[in-house]
């Protein structure tokens, strides 16, 4: 009886010696550890920015806990008179409220669009944009509430301990840059998604990518709320 030759091994996948490899890799977006390259920045990016909110954060409650002047009551500083009546918090309950439902949409186009619905997939993303757009002007709102109607500025604050307004400023600007940031690069996306760009390929990661971006600036803003706002 005759014996079957086995076949012999494939080669091991090789890249390039120096830069020319690295430039291979990248163009022919091999993965590491089964994640694209795509995926893989997102998450770092992520990741750094984890440590730079924290950071803020962080100096935020050291510089409450430390401050000997009294502190603003955030019920009373951020409350609306709405018919006579002083409502506290009610705009960043409704900025809270807006942005978390704003990732319940992105959530829903990422799933459109590995179902390759790139029409709705696009509408939902242009719907997310919108309402990050909208809790952007809601915080400009709120800036000049503070800044015009309670004189709150970045190096004083009539209101108490002076450290009040550079953490606010800081913390919720650089947070709503994020938002304003995300609010291009999904509208982006989705045009070139209700394009068809990337229907040839049915490559939607793209799509997934900016969601890891928007849910993490979603998770942001409730640290954000929890620290700020009801502290």
């Amino acid at each position: 009886m005759a014996q079957r030759k086995s076949s012999p091994p494939e080669p091991p996948l090789t890249s390039a010696a120096g830069w020319q490899g690295v430039v291979v890799d990248w163009s022919g977006d091999r993965e590491a550890f089964k994640v694209p390259w795509g995926k893989a920045m997102m998450w770092v990016f992520l990741l750094s920015d984890t440590f730079i909110f924290g950071g803020f954060l962080t100096g935020y409650m050291t510089v409450r806990i430390s401050t000997t002047v009294p502190w603003p009551n955030p019920s009373e500083v951020f409350a609306l008179t709405i018919g006579g009546t002083a409502v506290p918090l009610i705009l960043i309950a409704i900025m809270t409220f807006i942005l978390i439902s704003s990732s319940g949409t992105m959530a829903m186009a990422v799933n459109f669009a590995y179902r390759r619905e790139r029409v709705k997939c696009a509408a939902l993303m242009l719907a997310t944009a919108a309402l990050g757009a909208c809790f952007v002007g809601l915080q400009a709102f709120e800036w000049t509430h503070l800044i015009v109607e309670e004189g709150v500025r970045p190096w004083s604050n009539p209101l108490g301990a002076p450290q009040f307004g550079s953490t606010f400023f800081m913390i919720t600007g650089f947070h709503g840059l994020h938002v304003s940031a995300g609010v291009i690069y999904l509208a982006t996306v989705a045009l070139k998604v209700l394009g068809g760009r990337y229907e040839k390929s049915g490559n939607y990661q793209i799509v997934e990518i900016a969601g890891l971006y928007w849910h993490f600036v979603d998770l942001v803003w409730v640290f954000i709320f929890a620290f700020f706002y009801l502290w």
